[in-house]
């Protein structure tokens, strides 16, 4: 990874940087395996398993619109943090004594996908929206690439997946209690790490004012933020359809003994999340050279090519190539999507923005799609599914390179400083007011 020692003396970075390692390692211990886990290990059809994706996404949007007008009352208190870390502590008594019971029978799936639909967003799906936007906001005031800190992230994700696999097919109930490991480790970080004294970035003027929650409930009255989150629910939304609900299944699918496919996978994905965390470092650099709005073309161009090589080939070797497409785009994606609101929007809103224009987005479009792709893929199958998804990503990529702002256009935020083929440095546009 790309750290000066500058960097290792910032406590700021060497905090969150921590901390997402942390958080994303007790995630992708058993996060990586769940469709697996709710299919080979529990029995539930492609339509069930699309119905616990699909209610979990509508919780996870209620418990994101909180996080996220919460936290930005509370700039960088770490209330809301600590409480996801419990959260986290507690998800093997929680998967193994209530979650796992109540889906297995039959009378009480539904409530069991319930039960997880309250549990789930507070730990993990809506809490890695909040950990996200918590880390770029500490990036902003202490003087750090947001990227170079949530890079430690998917290298904990992908130190986690290179083992997950092989404990997956020993007993998946040691994932969930790895999981809650990670989470105490998370807790014991946010309670005893602090960083009051960590001087703030050169240049950092804090914001002179809280934003209020009429402010924050106005976000959704913003007509770009809107253009925002039907990019992203036509494009990242479906990838995760595929990539979450249905690859894990489809890959392991593709070796004539299960088990060895689900170690492969698990290496497989340890191994392209190394690969997304050295990305995460160099994509800051390569932004700086093309702008934010071509680094999120390019991302959504990478996700169309990776979803169209599953539909097309069924070689395990070609698909575990395809799979590596994924090191690229997360990174063009996200930090793409998290630039382009902090260049286009109030910055003062950055975490309401990034939950409400990408987290919620994203898990609107789940609600809404992930029950009927389920039953889509039960009755087509994978391929034919992956060509549907492929097909809705590439329009709405063509859709974007219309829609979205060019660099110097309104901006509202924090101003963009590109760098030139010369090595010149200079902010883009003033702020317009």
């Amino acid at each position: 990874m790309a750290i000066n020692t500058r960097l290792l003396r910032n406590g700021a970075y060497l905090q969150s940087s921590t901390t997402l390692f942390v958080f994303f390692a007790g995630w992708g211990i058993w996060w990586s395996f769940f469709s697996v886990w709710l299919e080979k290990g529990l029995g539930l059809s492609g339509g069930q398993i699309g119905t616990v994706y699909s209610i979990n996404s509508l919780s996870t949007i209620a418990v994101m619109f909180l996080y996220g007008m919460v936290q930005d009352r509370l700039v960088l208190s770490r209330h809301l943090v600590i409480i996801s870390s419990a959260v986290m502590a507690s998800l093997a008594p929680f998967v193994l004594f209530v979650y796992q019971p109540l889906l297995q029978n039959d009378a009480t799936f539904l409530a069991g996908v319930i039960a997880g639909a309250v549990y789930l967003p507070f730990g993990y799906t809506a809490a890695v929206g909040l950990l996200e936007a918590f880390s770029e906001r500490m990036s902003r005031t202490y003087g750090f690439e947001y990227g170079q800190a949530r890079g430690w992230g998917s290298l904990g994700y992908g130190i986690a997946a290179l083992f997950t696999g092989f404990i997956f097919t020993v007993n998946p109930a040691i994932n969930f209690f790895l999981g809650s490991a990670f989470g105490v480790i998370c807790l014991l970080v946010q309670v005893f790490w602090k960083t009051d004294g960590v001087p703030l970035a050169p240049g950092h003027v804090a914001h002179p004012t809280t934003p209020g929650l009429r402010e924050m409930a106005a976000v959704l009255r913003m007509k770009h933020l809107w253009v925002v989150i039907a990019f992203v629910i036509f494009s990242w939304t479906f990838y995760n359809l595929y990539d979450n609900q249905m690859f894990p299944n489809f890959y392991a699918g593709l070796f004539e003994n299960e088990d060895v496919g689900i170690h492969t996978y698990g290496i497989l994905n340890s191994v392209q999340v190394f690969a997304e965390a050295g990305c995460m470092m160099l994509v800051p650099i390569l932004m700086r050279r093309v702008g934010v709005r071509n680094i999120l073309l390019l991302g959504v161009t990478v996700m169309c090519l990776r979803i169209l090589g599953s539909a097309i080939f069924t070689d395990p070797v070609v698909i575990s190539v395809v799979k590596m497409f994924h090191a690229v785009e997360v990174p063009l994606f996200i930090l793409g999507i998290f630039r382009y609101l902090t260049l286009h929007f109030n910055a003062a809103l950055s975490a309401t923005l990034y939950l409400v224009g990408f987290e919620v987005s994203a898990q609107l479009g789940n609600t809404l799609f992930a029950i009927p792709f389920g039953y889509i893929r039960d009755a087509l199958g994978f391929q034919p599914t992956f060509f549907v998804i492929a097909g809705v990503v590439a329009c709405a990529g063509l859709w974007a390179f219309f829609a979205l702002k060019k660099d110097d256009q309104d901006v509202q935020g924090d101003a963009f400083i590109r760098t030139g083929r010369s090595g010149v440095t200079g902010v883009v546009k003033t702020v317009q007011q």
